[in-house]
């Protein structure tokens, strides 16, 4: 049986006055991710308007051992994680979920 997409969603706060790099950072790594890793079905970066420091991903998985797994043994992701501690002022918080309802309107 084919496991449903798991979605993670991954809190960043920026240093402060890093806040643009991080955006950059995070954004270079998404196109990449997206463009590389077939088990990546998506990603979505918010900031927070009161403080744009606060940054959220929405992720979309094909499952969290795709995530946990080849994900984190790529290039790409090995250099960001290399990078982070520049603009970020912590370890990010990651979470995983699972989709128990939707209603949206076409």
């Amino acid at each position: 049986m084919e496991s449903a997409p798991v979605t993670v969603l991954i809190r960043y706060q920026a240093s402060q006055g890093k806040e643009g790099d991080a955006v950059t950072l995070l954004s270079e790594l998404i196109a990449t991710v997206v463009r590389e890793e077939p088990d990546c079905l998506g990603i979505e970066l918010f900031t927070y308007d009161a403080d744009p420091g606060r940054i959220l991903l929405n992720e979309t998985w094909t499952s969290r051992e795709a995530y946990l797994g080849p994900h984190f043994q790529t290039p790409h992701l090995k250099a960001f994680i290399e990078a982070a501690s520049a603009v970020f002022a912590d370890a990010p918080d990651i979470s995983f979920w699972e989709l128990r309802a939707a209603v949206r309107r076409d």
